[in-house]
């Protein structure tokens, strides 16, 4: 995947494990945390905040010349005092939390109410004077100097100029998604279609991206010499909203024939399908979709609301597709240290996958 999206909604579990373990099925919670303790791995905006390997880091240093994209962190930027303060408390009493080095004189106010302290790490964070790793118990950012997070043989590594760093994040877009449009692989990065059309002509030329045409699609594709087919089995997956599969919304439409948008912003009564719905991915299609909760109080993996995709509707596609979803749903439960699955009645797939999950159970 190459990147793996940062997200604090926590109903299920934090969205970054997800993508792990629809990969590698049950394993170490706490592996992105200890490859991050190792320098394995940093935290940077790359799409949206993400986890990347820490050898990409001379990818993102121009990005980290640039101004801030939010605007109450670029003003303070220009504060250099209040800047360099925060930076030295850092760098002089070792990692600290916004917390640390608040200013704020009033009660904290919802969402993204940050002081001018909070906005002066995160712009040095931003331009890479200050990197962070998160607090397991909050999800805090608790920030760093780079010297003392990776290893040296990276930040010694040579920047390359933005225009050879948009090149290389074009070309490992193309290797992480195996086919893709000019406009899939700038999403991928979080770059712009203008200055990356160029370096696009150029990886052809060199041969690193093949275009090639696809079935009913309209745009041009772009495919990696190295990728190949890969037999999917029987294989169920549970993905979050945010895995590389699905985050680009038209392409999941183009590749699967599949329309996803979250609805975690959508008021309750003008939801389709829930609150944290995650896809499911069954034999390479997408079959349906659940709203998962994670009842940690009393033990439970809830399934709120379960839902066939309409050409899976069939009371025959819907118990194919209930056994093995109840089974995945089992090892997700066993992962979480829940001790069973409940499933509700919302959804054309709750009979059907109500009954696997009580054969399972049994």
């Amino acid at each position: 995947m190459g990147v793996i999206q940062i997200d604090s909604v926590n109903v299920l579990v934090r969205s970054q494990e997800l993508p792990l373990f629809a990969r590698l099925g049950p394993h170490p919670r706490d592996l992105i945390e200890r490859a991050t303790g190792r320098g394995e791995l940093f935290e940077y905006w790359v799409h949206e905040a993400s986890h990347v390997p820490v050898e990409h880091h001379p990818l993102h240093r121009w990005k980290m010349q640039q101004r801030h994209r939010w605007r109450g962190v670029d003003a303070v930027a220009r504060r250099r005092s209040l800047v360099e303060s925060v930076y030295a408390r850092v760098r002089d009493e070792g990692p600290l939390c916004a917390g640390d080095v608040s200013t704020r004189t009033g009660p904290k106010g919802p969402w993204w109410d940050w002081d001018d302290s909070k906005r002066a790490l995160e712009y040095l964070f931003w331009c890479g004077r200050l990197t962070a790793r998160r607090r397991p118990s909050d999800f805090a950012r608790i920030y760093d100097l780079p010297e003392r997070a990776f290893p040296a043989a990276v930040l010694d590594a040579p920047t390359p100029s933005e225009r050879d760093a948009r090149k290389e994040l074009l070309a490992l877009a193309g290797a992480h998604l195996g086919v893709a449009t000019l406009s899939d692989l700038v999403d991928y990065h979080r770059q712009q279609t203008a200055p990356c059309r160029p370096l696009l002509r150029e990886l052809v030329d060199e041969g690193r991206l093949v275009p090639v045409r696809v079935d009913g699609w309209a745009e041009t594709a772009y495919l990696d010499p190295k990728a190949r087919a890969l037999p999917t089995g029987d294989r169920c997956a549970l993905l979050s909203p945010f895995d590389p599969l699905v985050w680009n919304r038209a392409r999941a439409e183009r590749l699967f024939d599949f329309r996803y948008r979250i609805e975690i912003y959508t008021p309750a009564p003008r939801r389709v399908y829930g609150y944290y719905v995650l896809p499911v991915l069954l034999n390479g299609e997408f079959v349906g979709r659940l709203d998962l909760r994670a009842d940690r109080r009393n033990g439970l993996l809830v399934v709120q609301a379960a839902h066939a995709e309409q050409r899976f509707a069939s009371r025959a596609s819907q118990q194919r597709i209930a056994e093995p979803v109840a089974t995945e749903l089992a090892t997700m439960a066993d992962w979480l240290d829940l001790r069973a699955v409940e499933v509700e009645r919302r959804g054309g797939l709750a009979g059907s996958l109500r009954s696997a999950v009580r054969r399972a159970q049994r």
